[in-house]
């Protein structure tokens, strides 16, 4: 009889674990768009465990209850919110927007090598002069034509001027795209201002002499301003999150997006070192072509070729900016939203809403102006986001007046006769390794505002030191060892400055943060530092001491990003994300019955 009960008993739990499989798979199989009726899954109920179930297999179902909640049945996501996994569509956004970013900036150090920018030329005492190369050549080929004198060589002041005149069109344009992208297609805002990047970098090459160059490179600032302030929302946007469902559920929307936008950043100092890669080359070539065919063809192609070359790899996506199919910010789909509520029409809460932007003709210039001061009041209130600035504009300074001296520093101290391939190739192996480092070291220490102010003064303060060490030194090599160190935890900080940019504060005001962000740091940074550099060495005529004040002002740098640490800043971004949730939720939510109530956490558990 004993036997009989023990047989019955395990017959009775073999076919319970046998519907339990069978339950689990067909939950399993259910499509997403097929809903249940019951918020618990058939195959688990506390009613169940307390009558039929032993402690132990009871705790076994919780768990496998627990299991399927965290890894198969997630939320449906809304198609405004971030993608769970990588799709195609996300990783050709991130692909298109770092190969356009690296050719910005290709351009950005194509013109600062010593083969596009070229070499003062020289002048005797009898009235003799030698031209010098590249820029430098066409100024001094012209005025040696055009006047009786031959002393028409930039000083290095106005060489400085030449590296900041693209600022002009940035300063002007970038406001204007960011505004306008709360209304209009971004993507055509974008193609129209790579459209102007095209046309000004062809004009760069076919300039007659200085003032030409400079005026084509304040419209290459204009074609840069449509991209800069509107890119990184959409990585943002479009970002995947971790697939690790088990792990730190209050951050889970931040995994991977700092490692995001900290490759599409990597791509500046990528861009900037394959630049001077590329100018070496274009020197190589016009010394080649000027040697070999004539002076003539060597004065009109040699260095001209770099901005030609330049406008073709552009060429693509400018016509991909006009054809690609329509994406929306998302600050312009919660614009759209509040419009709608405010308006009192009840079609908004329909999903249309996540796919069509605010009516073109329902924005007036006048309502667009006023938005935009306010929405500018609103960025500058933000302590956080103004002590971001202030720190990346102290770091673009320094980082600036690198990337358009490094070379002929490089060559007035060490005497090196390939400082550009040099500097290009310490450039693209530090800039990789260190930006992306970056990004995932922000990961790991779980993605917020205060853990992103620590990974920037850190690692800025340590490659300030290692840098200030690199130009002290009398050895070239030891001068590379530590330069390439210095420079490994200089661009770490590429990641985690543009991270608080965009999640300090509210997601409708990400592009016109964006915008603000990159005009000050080249207003106040980098636009400034390329001249002032070039007045001090004028004076001192030492690169090696005008090399060590530069590089001491990354101190001040680590220092303000410091402060940051202990600011009370929180997440807009999750917070808005939560808000909208939670009102989602609400909305979803119908009236009980007359006379129902709702039950207690413990009727419900019987």
């Amino acid at each position: 009889m004993a036997i009989q009960n023990d047989l019955s008993k395990q017959s009775k739990a073999l076919k319970i674990r046998s519907d339990d499989a069978v339950a689990i798979h067909d939950d399993s199989a259910r499509s997403p768009d097929e809903g249940t009726s019951d918020s618990k899954p058939s195959w688990f109920t506390p009613k169940r465990c307390l009558c039929n179930e032993s402690p132990f297999r009871c705790l076994s179902l919780l768990d496998g209850f627990l299991d399927s909640i965290l890894s198969v049945k997630l939320p449906e996501r809304k198609p405004n919110s971030q993608p769970s996994r990588f799709t195609p569509k996300s990783l050709s956004l991130l692909a298109i927007f770092c190969v356009i970013n690296l050719i910005n900036y290709i351009d950005r150090g194509a013109i600062a090598t010593n083969g596009v920018n070229g070499s003062r030329g020289k002048c005797t005492a009898d009235g003799k002069c030698t031209p010098g190369s590249g820029i430098h050549f066409l100024v001094m080929y012209l005025s040696l034509r055009m006047a009786s004198r031959g002393h028409f060589n930039l000083s290095n002041f106005e060489d400085g001027v030449l590296s900041s005149a693209f600022m002009v069109g940035v300063l002007v344009a970038s406001p204007i795209f960011a505004s306008f992208a709360k209304s209009y297609n971004p993507f055509r805002l974008i193609g129209v201002g790579l459209s102007v990047w095209t046309l000004a970098v062809i004009g760069c090459g076919g300039s007659l002499n200085f003032w030409m160059i400079v005026v084509f490179r304040m419209f290459v600032g204009v074609g840069e301003a449509s991209f800069i302030s509107l890119a990184a929302p959409f990585i943002d946007d479009n970002a995947p999150v971790s697939q690790s469902y088990r792990i730190d559920f209050e951050h889970l929307d931040d995994i991977l997006k700092a490692a995001w936008l900290g490759i599409f950043y990597m791509c500046i100092p990528t861009g900037i070192a394959l630049g001077y890669v590329y100018g070496g080359l274009v020197f190589h070539l016009y010394a080649a072509i000027f040697t070999i065919i004539s002076s003539q063809v060597g004065v009109h192609l040699g260095w001209r070729v770099a901005f030609f070359v330049e406008a073709v790899l552009m060429l693509p996506f400018v016509i991909l900016g006009f054809v690609i199919k329509p994406l929306n910010l998302k600050e312009a789909l919660i614009a759209g939203k509040k419009v709608g509520i405010l308006a009192g029409n009840e079609k908004n809460n329909d999903s249309s809403l996540d796919k069509t932007p605010l009516p073109k003709d329902k924005v007036k210039p006048l309502n667009q102006f006023t938005r935009f001061w306010k929405d500018l009041r609103a960025l500058l209130r933000e302590k956080v986001f103004i002590t971001n600035v202030l720190g990346y504009v102290a770091y673009n300074f320094v980082i600036g007046a690198y990337s358009y001296w490094g070379p002929k520093a490089g060559y007035g101290i060490y005497h090196m006769k390939n400082a550009d391939m040099v500097f290009g190739g310490m450039t693209v192996i530090c800039g990789i390794l260190g930006t992306i480092a970056g990004g995932l070291v922000l990961d790991r220490m779980s993605p917020t505002l205060s853990n992103a102010f620590k990974l920037l003064s850190g690692t800025t303060l340590l490659g300030a030191i290692f840098c200030f060490a690199a130009f002290w030194s009398r050895n070239l090599y030891g001068f590379i060892a530590l330069f390439a160190v210095g420079e490994l935890f200089v661009f770490a900080t590429q990641g985690p400055v543009n991270f608080v940019c965009l999640r300090c504060i509210e997601p409708s005001l990400r592009a016109l943060s964006m915008a603000l962000s990159t005009v000050s740091i080249h207003i106040f940074g980098d636009v400034p530092s390329s001249p002032i550099v070039g007045v001090i060495q004028d004076h001192l005529d030492n690169w090696r001491v005008t090399s060590l004040i530069l590089t001491s002002i990354l101190f001040l740098a680590s220092a303000i990003w410091f402060v940051g640490i202990f600011l009370k800043g929180e997440d807009k971004f999750n917070k808005d994300n939560e808000g909208q949730a939670a009102a989602d939720i609400n909305s979803n939510l119908t009236p009980l019955p007359e006379g129902e109530t709702i039950p207690t956490k413990a009727q419900e558990f019987v």
